[in-house]
């Protein structure tokens, strides 16, 4: 009998890189099902970016927070429809800028705005609110923060708690993909056992499944299924949710990137297997 464990059966609900992780997670031998859960949506009539933009203009932002790149070109866009783009650039340069993680980081210095500070990973909330507390006296401030699909109202709260006056800017949100045929899918093949292990790459892809689930009227199928699997989880933010629907969370990496995150789902594929009942 061959001592070589059979190729995991692994599901991801990756949207924007689902090529990307479908690749990787093939490279290791993994039978890969990607099915993508959500998509990015601008928000096309965004009043509150237009009353943050006046704010931001006449100088009364003090701190700005970028939370993703894909919302801070998102926000940008949305803003040059109304005023010049030299003008906001110049006006986020007077503001204290302060960044979650590297994506933001890129984009901002594309345009040659500077960076006064950075959250380390993982890059959640926490260490964004930790580095706040190093480095900006937040007391009588008025802090904006690109949002990025759903409010976080914890993180808003603390700020609050600190002095600080806290606005609020969105710039998208999530909505399912226009196909949402796979992601269907997924969703009874998660019920049928076909699945070993189940990847979220951020929190909202569970939002969505479940949501899709619920719509199929399989919802409670879908959880105790899903408990039969090995979940895999990016960072803290989507371990948080999905122990939110009390889901476990077996596997989350050191550093939250999906490189990472499939080394180490395939590197315990021998003790996936048995807890996850393959064969």
């Amino acid at each position: 009998m061959s001592d070589v464990p059979p190729p995991l059966r692994v599901c991801s609900f990756e949207s924007r890189r689902a090529t990307e992780i479908r690749a990787l997670l093939e490279k290791q031998g993994a039978v890969a099902t990607v099915a993508p859960s959500m998509q990015e949506v601008p928000i096309s009539d965004n009043p509150a970016a237009f009353a943050y933009a006046e704010e931001l203009l006449a100088g009364k932002i003090d701190v700005m927070v970028f939370l993703t790149g894909v919302g801070a070109r998102a926000l940008l866009e949305a803003l040059e429809t109304r005023y010049r783009r030299e003008d906001i650039l110049a006006a986020w340069n007077q503001c204290v800028i302060v960044v979650r993680g590297p994506k933001p980081v890129a984009v901002l210095r594309e345009w040659n705005v500077r960076i006064d500070h950075r959250a380390p990973e993982p890059n959640t909330w926490r260490e964004l609110l930790a580095t706040l507390d190093a480095a900006v006296p937040l007391a009588g401030k008025r802090v904006a923060v690109q949002e990025y699909g759903v409010p976080n109202a914890e993180f808003y709260r603390q700020l609050e708690a600190r002095g600080a006056s806290v606005l609020s800017v969105p710039v998208y949100r999530w909505a399912f993909p226009d196909d949402t045929e796979p992601l269907r899918q997924a969703v009874e093949q998660t019920i049928a056992g076909d699945f070993d292990v189940l990847m979220f790459t951020s929190a909202n892809q569970l939002h969505n499944v479940v949501e899709m689930a619920d719509r199929m009227g399989r919802k409670q199928e879908w959880l105790d299924a899903a408990r039969r699997c090995v979940i895999a989880s990016i960072g803290p933010t989507a371990t948080e949710t999905i122990q939110s629907y009390g889901l476990p969370v077996h596997i989350e990496p050191e550093h939250p990137k999906m490189g990472p995150l499939v080394k180490d789902v395939i590197e315990r594929r021998r003790t996936i297997l048995p807890a996850s009942g393959g064969t």
